[in-house]
């Protein structure tokens, strides 16, 4: 293919090689519905042109086919991601929270910090640190503090975007989760309470969207130089 193609048209993808010029970062691989062949095959895509590969919602076997062509790969089970970096992004000045409110939240949680891994920023984790015990978000004030941007992942009520976005002066991104009981509708109570933070400036992804949140708060991140 030309070094300048836009795109490769595979027949069951068109992989968007022009992406990170566009927007910054690479075309990053969304595996439900897609084969472990085909999978391996956009990856490889990929990877021809340029230095690092994010794939969300993977299963183990599509990262073992991939894995089959490329050694580096890594699965990061936990997150449901594959990443591959041949030559890492520079890495921006400031970092990046990740606070989820509790265990439960984590897959969540982590997929958002892989993401924002692999795209260049540091990453702090606080977890467990949930309203349930405020105390444990409240030591970590000095720390948010002095992040760029802080992603807030919570299911339940979904109330901790709202408290977090009380003690910073940065910007808050909201990620509710489908965890908890029965009348949380499978994360849309969560969504609602979010939606109607009673605190300034949180901004609100989808359910469970901890890659959406992440890509948002990276092009801030990178925005900021």
């Amino acid at each position: 293919m030309p070094d300048d193609a836009p795109f490769v048209d595979l027949g069951f993808a068109r992989v968007d090689l022009d992406r990170r010029r566009r927007t910054g970062f690479p075309e990053v691989i969304f595996g439900p519905g897609k084969t472990p062949a085909e999978v391996a095959r956009i990856a490889q895509v990929i990877l021809e042109r340029e230095p690092i590969l994010l794939a969300t919602r993977i299963s183990r076997e599509q990262f073992e086919s991939v894995q089959a062509e490329f050694p580096a790969a890594v699965f990061h089970e936990r997150a449901r991601c594959l990443t591959i970096e041949h030559a890492p992004l520079a890495k921006l000045k400031l970092p990046v929270a990740v606070v989820a409110a509790g265990t439960s939240d984590l897959a969540v949680a982590e997929e958002a910090a892989v993401t924002l891994d692999i795209f260049g920023n540091e990453v702090l984790r606080i977890y467990d640190a949930g309203v349930a015990g405020l105390h444990r978000l409240l030591v970590e004030t000095d720390r948010l503090r002095e992040c760029a941007v802080l992603i807030v992942v919570a299911g339940m009520e979904g109330a901790l975007p709202s408290v977090v976005a009380g003690l910073v002066d940065k910007p808050v991104i909201a990620v509710p989760t489908s965890a908890g009981y029965g009348a949380s509708f499978g994360g849309l109570a969560a969504l609602l309470g979010m939606l109607n933070s009673c605190a300034s400036g949180v901004t609100v992804v989808n359910i469970d969207n901890g890659f959406g949140a992440a890509y948002a708060a990276a092009t801030i991140n990178r925005s900021l130089g």
